[in-house]
């Protein structure tokens, strides 16, 4: 399954079941059935997906430390997975326009 985010001011922002869902988790709304985001809605949800990224970056941080003081390696190499801030940051710029335009963002419409 595919989320479509879709605006009259931008291009439609496209991701796989897994990071739309935990976007949507992110932004509390409901990731079962279609939505949307108000323009006024928007600065909020541009500071809970960077509140996200920033925990995401910090557990990283915390493992790694962790691993390396236990002269332990991650089970997984971070070059090797795409963070949460390369998936979403297509999503905030769309906010970010958006907002600007007073235009929403709609979803599984």
């Amino acid at each position: 399954m595919l989320y479509r985010f879709k605006s009259k001011a931008t291009g439609d922002v496209v991701m796989l079941e897994h990071t739309g869902k935990r976007v949507l988790e992110i932004l509390g709304k409901d990731p079962a059935g279609p939505g949307i985001i108000l323009p006024e809605q928007m600065a909020a949800a541009i500071d809970a997906l960077r509140a996200a990224v920033e925990q995401e970056e910090a557990k990283a941080r915390r493992q790694r430390e962790e691993a390396q003081a236990k002269g332990e390696e991650l089970p997984e190499p971070p070059e090797e997975r795409v963070p949460l801030r390369a998936r979403v940051a297509p999503f905030i710029e769309m906010l970010q326009h958006c907002q600007r335009e007073r235009c929403e963002v709609v979803w599984g419409v």
